[in-house]
Protein backbone atom coordinates (compact mmCIF):
# COMPACT_ATOMS: atom_id res chain seq x y z
CA UNK A 1 0.00 0.00 0.00
CA UNK A 2 1.36 3.35 -1.15
CA UNK A 3 1.43 6.60 1.43
CA UNK A 4 2.90 9.80 1.80
CA UNK A 5 6.07 10.61 3.67
CA UNK A 6 3.72 13.30 5.34
CA UNK A 7 1.68 10.45 6.70
CA UNK A 8 3.68 8.03 8.35
CA UNK A 9 3.49 7.70 12.43
CA UNK A 10 5.33 5.82 15.07
CA UNK A 11 5.05 2.40 14.99
CA UNK A 12 3.76 2.34 11.43
CA UNK A 13 6.34 -0.40 9.31
CA UNK A 14 7.28 0.82 5.82
CA UNK A 15 9.65 -0.58 2.96
CA UNK A 16 12.71 1.51 3.17
CA UNK A 17 15.66 0.20 0.29
CA UNK A 18 14.25 -3.12 0.62
CA UNK A 19 13.60 -3.74 4.12
CA UNK A 20 10.91 -4.05 6.43
CA UNK A 21 11.68 -0.62 9.23
CA UNK A 22 9.31 0.26 11.73
CA UNK A 23 9.18 4.24 12.51
CA UNK A 24 10.55 5.02 16.01
CA UNK A 25 9.85 8.56 15.76
CA UNK A 26 9.18 11.46 13.03
CA UNK A 27 8.86 15.25 13.38
CA UNK A 28 7.74 16.60 10.24
CA UNK A 29 10.16 19.74 9.30
CA UNK A 30 9.69 22.96 7.01
CA UNK A 31 12.81 24.71 7.14
CA UNK A 32 12.31 28.32 6.02
CA UNK A 33 11.07 28.75 2.13
CA UNK A 34 12.72 25.63 1.41
CA UNK A 35 10.34 22.31 0.82
CA UNK A 36 8.90 20.50 4.06
CA UNK A 37 10.19 17.37 5.02
CA UNK A 38 9.89 14.38 7.62
CA UNK A 39 13.28 13.90 9.98
CA UNK A 40 12.38 10.00 10.76
CA UNK A 41 14.30 7.71 13.52
CA UNK A 42 13.44 4.07 11.68
CA UNK A 43 14.73 0.69 12.83
CA UNK A 44 15.20 -2.29 10.36
CA UNK A 45 12.83 -5.02 11.60
CA UNK A 46 15.41 -7.88 9.81
CA UNK A 47 18.63 -6.67 11.44
CA UNK A 48 17.55 -4.34 14.17
CA UNK A 49 19.82 -1.43 13.19
CA UNK A 50 18.46 2.15 14.05
CA UNK A 51 19.46 5.36 11.86
CA UNK A 52 18.09 8.58 10.47
CA UNK A 53 16.55 9.18 7.68
CA UNK A 54 14.99 12.78 6.65
CA UNK A 55 12.18 11.71 3.23
CA UNK A 56 10.74 15.23 1.30
CA UNK A 57 7.26 15.16 2.05
CA UNK A 58 5.79 14.17 -1.46
CA UNK A 59 7.87 11.00 -1.51
CA UNK A 60 5.73 8.03 -1.74
CA UNK A 61 6.74 5.04 0.67
CA UNK A 62 5.33 1.19 0.79
CA UNK A 63 3.14 1.01 3.73
CA UNK A 64 4.14 -2.93 5.07
CA UNK A 65 1.23 -5.12 6.33
CA UNK A 66 2.73 -7.22 8.87
CA UNK A 67 0.76 -10.71 9.52
CA UNK A 68 -0.26 -11.07 12.84
CA UNK A 69 -0.65 -14.43 14.54
CA UNK A 70 -2.02 -14.54 18.54
CA UNK A 71 0.20 -16.23 20.68
CA UNK A 72 1.29 -17.06 24.27
CA UNK A 73 4.70 -16.01 25.98
CA UNK A 74 5.89 -19.15 27.44
CA UNK A 75 9.27 -18.81 28.80
CA UNK A 76 12.72 -17.06 28.13
CA UNK A 77 16.01 -19.12 28.02
CA UNK A 78 18.25 -15.97 28.34
CA UNK A 79 18.62 -15.56 24.91
CA UNK A 80 15.46 -16.20 23.46
CA UNK A 81 11.38 -15.51 24.56
CA UNK A 82 9.59 -18.46 23.18
CA UNK A 83 6.52 -18.02 22.31
CA UNK A 84 3.38 -20.95 21.27
CA UNK A 85 0.69 -20.42 18.39
CA UNK A 86 -2.70 -21.01 20.31
CA UNK A 87 -4.48 -22.90 17.07
CA UNK A 88 -1.51 -25.18 16.05
CA UNK A 89 0.97 -25.07 18.79
CA UNK A 90 3.73 -24.10 16.85
CA UNK A 91 6.31 -22.37 18.83
CA UNK A 92 8.87 -19.19 17.76
CA UNK A 93 11.19 -17.48 19.58
CA UNK A 94 12.42 -13.62 19.24
CA UNK A 95 15.60 -12.27 20.60
CA UNK A 96 15.93 -9.25 23.29
CA UNK A 97 16.21 -7.05 20.40
CA UNK A 98 13.29 -8.21 18.27
CA UNK A 99 11.61 -7.20 20.94
CA UNK A 100 12.72 -4.00 21.80
CA UNK A 101 10.76 -2.73 24.65
CA UNK A 102 8.45 -5.16 24.87
CA UNK A 103 9.90 -7.82 26.31
CA UNK A 104 10.34 -5.99 29.95
CA UNK A 105 6.40 -6.97 29.72
CA UNK A 106 6.55 -10.57 29.01
CA UNK A 107 4.54 -12.65 31.56
CA UNK A 108 4.15 -16.51 31.52
CA UNK A 109 0.97 -16.83 29.69
CA UNK A 110 0.54 -13.06 28.59
CA UNK A 111 -2.07 -13.47 24.79
CA UNK A 112 0.43 -11.31 23.01
CA UNK A 113 0.33 -10.32 18.74
CA UNK A 114 4.09 -11.68 17.35
CA UNK A 115 4.15 -10.00 14.24
CA UNK A 116 5.50 -12.35 10.90
CA UNK A 117 7.08 -10.65 8.05
CA UNK A 118 7.54 -13.17 4.72
CA UNK A 119 6.57 -16.24 7.52
CA UNK A 120 9.53 -14.85 10.01
CA UNK A 121 8.87 -13.84 13.54
CA UNK A 122 10.06 -10.53 13.75
CA UNK A 123 8.24 -8.16 16.89
CA UNK A 124 5.66 -8.17 19.23
CA UNK A 125 3.00 -6.11 19.85
CA UNK A 126 1.59 -5.15 23.11
CA UNK A 127 -1.58 -5.46 24.49
CA UNK A 128 -3.20 -1.96 24.96
CA UNK A 129 -3.85 -2.67 28.42
CA UNK A 130 -2.44 -5.12 31.27
CA UNK A 131 -3.99 -5.75 34.73
CA UNK A 132 -0.83 -6.09 37.42
CA UNK A 133 -0.52 -6.08 40.61
CA UNK A 134 1.30 -3.71 42.95
CA UNK A 135 4.74 -5.31 44.63
CA UNK A 136 6.13 -2.68 45.97
CA UNK A 137 5.57 1.60 46.70
CA UNK A 138 5.56 3.58 49.44
CA UNK A 139 2.70 3.93 51.80
CA UNK A 140 0.17 6.37 51.25
CA UNK A 141 0.57 9.71 52.84
CA UNK A 142 -2.20 10.66 55.27
CA UNK A 143 -4.07 13.68 53.13
CA UNK A 144 -2.64 12.58 49.79
CA UNK A 145 -5.00 13.07 46.69
CA UNK A 146 -4.92 12.20 43.64
CA UNK A 147 -3.67 16.03 42.45
CA UNK A 148 -0.57 15.29 44.45
CA UNK A 149 2.40 14.10 43.04
CA UNK A 150 3.03 10.93 41.84
CA UNK A 151 5.31 8.03 43.34
CA UNK A 152 6.75 4.95 41.98
CA UNK A 153 5.34 1.70 41.75
CA UNK A 154 6.58 -2.04 40.96
CA UNK A 155 4.39 -4.09 39.41
CA UNK A 156 4.34 -8.18 39.22
CA UNK A 157 6.39 -8.29 36.37
CA UNK A 158 9.03 -6.11 37.29
CA UNK A 159 8.26 -2.98 35.83
CA UNK A 160 8.26 0.07 37.55
CA UNK A 161 5.66 2.84 36.67
CA UNK A 162 4.74 6.33 38.11
CA UNK A 163 1.03 5.89 39.83
CA UNK A 164 -0.95 8.41 42.36
CA UNK A 165 -0.30 8.42 45.78
CA UNK A 166 -3.41 6.73 46.75
CA UNK A 167 -2.49 3.18 45.11
CA UNK A 168 -1.06 1.05 47.78
CA UNK A 169 1.08 -2.00 47.43
CA UNK A 170 -1.27 -5.26 46.82
CA UNK A 171 -3.69 -3.32 44.57
CA UNK A 172 -4.42 -3.94 40.63
CA UNK A 173 -3.84 -1.20 38.47
CA UNK A 174 -4.80 -1.58 34.63
CA UNK A 175 -1.48 0.17 32.78
CA UNK A 176 -0.76 0.68 29.42
CA UNK A 177 2.13 -1.06 28.37
CA UNK A 178 2.85 0.69 25.09
CA UNK A 179 4.00 4.21 26.84
CA UNK A 180 4.67 2.40 30.22
CA UNK A 181 1.32 4.59 32.03
CA UNK A 182 -1.21 3.99 34.88
CA UNK A 183 -4.35 3.82 33.76
CA UNK A 184 -6.58 3.38 36.42
CA UNK A 185 -7.49 1.10 39.44
CA UNK A 186 -9.04 -2.44 39.22
CA UNK A 187 -11.55 -3.65 41.38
Amino acid sequence: MAISANDIRKGMVILHDGSPVKVMEFHHHTPGNLRAMVQARLRNLLTGNSFEFRFRSNDTLERVVLEQHKMEYLYSDGSHHHFMNQENYEQVALTELELGDAAEWLMPGLKIEVEFYDGTPIGVTLPAFMDLTVTRTDPQLKGATASNSNKPATLENGVTVSVPPFIAEGEKIRVNPAEAKYMERVK
